[in-house]
C-alpha cells in the first residue's frame, strides 16, 4: 500500500503541478503590484479599490522580495528533496545505447550480412 503512495508521489507529476501553482499564485502578485504601482503613477488616474499603498513603489519591491524568498523556500524544501528522493528510489537509465537501439541494431547488421554484406547507411 505504501508503495504504490510512494510511485504516486515520486513518479507522477503531482510534485511538479503543486510548485507551478504556488510560484505562480506568488508571481501573480509581483505582476498586480506591478501593474497597480504602474497605474498609480499615470496622470489623471484615480486608485478604484481605494488602497493608498498600492500606487507606492514599496509596495511592488515588498512583492518582489515575497516572491524571490518564497521561491528560494519552495527550492529548498520541496524541490531539491523530491529531486534527491526520486534519483534515490527511480535512479535514470546508464548512459549508452537502449535496448531497443541495440536490438534493432543486430536486426540490421544481420539483414545486411543476408544481403551479401553490403552494410545499409545508417540515418
Amino acid at each position: 500500500m505504501l508503495g504504490g503512495f510512494k510511485n504516486f508521489i515520486l513518479r507522477g507529476n503531482l510534485i511538479d503541478l503543486a510548485v507551478a501553482v504556488i510560484i505562480g499564485t506568488a508571481f501573480g502578485a509581483v505582476v498586480t503590484a506591478f501593474t497597480a504601482w504602474l497605474t498609480g503613477k499615470l496622470p489623471g488616474t484615480q486608485d478604484l479599490f481605494g488602497n493608498v499603498e498600492s500606487g507606492d513603489f514599496g509596495f511592488f519591491l515588498n512583492a518582489v522580495i515575497s516572491f524571490v524568498i518564497l521561491a528560494a523556500v519552495v527550492y529548498f524544501l520541496i524541490v531539491l528533496p523530491y529531486t534527491k528522493a526520486k534519483e534515490r528510489y527511480f535512479p535514470s537509465a546508464p548512459p549508452g545505447t537502449p535496448e531497443d537501439i541495440k536490438l534493432l541494431q543486430e536486426i540490421r547488421d544481420l539483414l545486411a550480412s543476408q544481403q551479401g554484406g553490403q552494410r545499409p547507411p545508417t540515418v
